[in-house]
Parts: structure tokens; sequence; C-alpha cells
């Protein structure tokens, strides 16, 4: 591959003295493809933080949460994942439509791992791993280019109390949440919407 590192991040890496170890860990730790190691991780995810930007290149960073394996890879180079129902804004998956550049980090807060994915996203409108997720608007295909670790020693300890009851699953009535209940906010619903009938407030 050739380096992953553009001018802005080399005139830090000369002021700071860190060019040698920069092309150091590149070489070690930078790889165009998932180990089975960082697929079982992603895979055992329930959230990552997601980056995009728009086609003037301003960013955005959001957090996709699911049940663990709402991520997968479909091989060593390509992931997956849905997109469920959110405020309707849709700015980290439009922005993809414009400019298809993402970055993914993935956090363990407990072993203190951290995995960045840097790569291009699509959408798929018409999938056929969309009945493997209940409530999935369109599903999402983000096609690996940079993978590596990072150095865990700022995570934080956190424990996960409960999963969200929001997440849509087989055989389980999502609830609604409060926003779509407001008055102004349930007149302008998709006509879909089920927050849209009031015997649901």
């Amino acid at each position: 591959m050739a380096s992953m590192y553009h001018d802005g991040q080399r005139e830090l890496q000369d002021e700071f003295d860190t060019r040698r170890l920069a092309d150091k860990m590149e070489e070690k730790i930078v790889r165009d493809f998932l180990s089975p190691k960082q697929i079982a991780f992603i895979e055992s995810s329930d959230m990552f933080f997601l980056a995009t930007a728009d086609e003037e290149g301003r960013p955005t960073c959001s957090y996709r949460g699911g049940d663990p394996g709402f991520i997968r890879a479909t091989d060593d180079r390509n992931l997956a994942l849905p997109n469920y129902d959110g405020d309707g804004m849709y700015v980290s998956w439009g922005n993809t439509l414009k400019n298809p550049n993402v970055g993914l980090l993935f956090i363990d807060f407990m072993k203190g791992w951290r995995l960045r994915i840097q790569g291009t996203a699509a959408l798929s409108r018409d999938d056929s791993s969309m009945a493997n997720y209940p409530g999935a608007q369109f599903m999402i295909h983000i096609k690996v280019r940079e993978v590596y670790p990072n150095c865990p020693r700022y995570i934080h300890k956190y424990q996960l109390v409960e999963r969200s009851v929001y997440v849509p699953r087989a055989g389980c009535a999502v609830p609604i949440p409060d926003w779509k209940k407001q008055p102004d906010v349930r007149q302008v619903l998709p006509a879909n919407d089920p927050a849209r009938d009031t015997s649901n407030a």
C-alpha cells in the first residue's frame, strides 16, 4: 500500500520528531484487510462511532448501536450493517451518497481495545441480507481501505448497564420514542411511521 499519511500529518510528525515512529506503526499495524481477531471483535460489538464528511469536506461524527452482530464482515475486506429508523435527517449516510469515505471506531471499554477502520461506504436498498435485520431501512456495505488498532492507554473503563429497548428485534414491539409523540413532530412524520397513530401515544 502507498503511505496513508498526507502532508499535514507529516508536518506534525516532523515537528514532534515522530516520523520514524509513524512509519514503523504503519509498517507494523496498518493493513488493508481484517484479521480473524478483528472480525470477532467487530461482530461482538454492540456499538461504534462513525465519521463521514459531505462533498465539501465538512465532517460529522455519529454513534451507531444495535445488538451484538449488527455489523458483520462479509469477508476480510468488507463489512455490512443495517440502518434503522432515526430522526429522519440522514446526515451520516446521506453524506456517503456524496462522499463515500468513512471512518469507523470500535472500542471495548472494559478490555481497552480500540480499532480504527477507514474505507468507502455504499448503500443497498434492495438487499437480501435485510431479512436478517428486523426494522432495517437499507443496508450499508463498507469496503475496508485501512484497518489498525490504536494505543489503549487513555481509554476509560465503562460497563454496560443495559442495551437500548429501541433496537429492532424479531418478535418484539419497538416502543415509540417520546420525541416522536410531540404534536408538532407527529404531524410531519413519514406516512408509514407508527407514531402517527395517536393510539400508540
